[in-house]
């Protein structure tokens, strides 16, 4: 029952809320959040990194072909980049690792009951995979979400130009 009224919370404050202007940079949300083992993560574990966080679902096909692309990133950049994904409802521990352990990723699955997706997207709609990249200092330098005109960023390993320049200006 309070899943249902807290899910029905979450699309009424949804629903009512304009979406923002992403002209402008802005400070990342902060959030600590379980992965599928029950260990915490928090966004302040990663600052002096940049951090690409991809909010994803375990059952989109474009979701897998990005994590082949980030864990590709991680190796290239290694200890100045982390990545975090994040998933929510209807996700369980279990679909979380089953993912993880069809795509060999090594990176934090973490899971989410739509809040912190929600302080970062700030829209009703969501398409996935959703990508944010924060700087060392916890701000958002760019975002990316999945559509076919930017499929190549996300399939064919594009994002890998625009984080690669971004990591140089530091």
């Amino acid at each position: 029952m309070r899943l249902l009224l807290l899910a029905l919370s979450f699309a009424t404050l949804m629903a009512q809320t304009p979406a923002p202007d992403m002209s402008q940079t802005r400070r990342a949300p902060s959030f600590q959040l379980p992965d599928a083992t029950g260990q915490f993560h928090d966004l302040l574990d990663y600052r002096g990194k940049f951090v690409i966080l991809d909010i994803m679902k375990t059952s989109c096909p474009h979701c897998k072909a990005f994590t082949r692309v980030l864990e590709q990133l991680k190796a290239k950049h290694g200890a100045k980049l982390a990545v975090i994904a994040m998933v929510n409802p209807p996700e369980s521990p279990q679909t979380m690792q089953a993912y993880m352990a069809e795509t060999k990723s090594t990176s934090p699955m973490l899971y989410d009951m739509g809040q912190v997706a929600y302080s970062y997207v700030r829209s009703s709609r969501i398409d996935l995979p959703r990508v944010y990249l924060i700087d060392p200092q916890g701000i958002i330098r760019a975002e990316w979400s999945y559509s076919e005109a930017n499929k190549p960023l996300f399939e064919k390993g594009g994002i890998a130009a625009e984080v690669d320049k971004l990591i140089a200006k530091k």
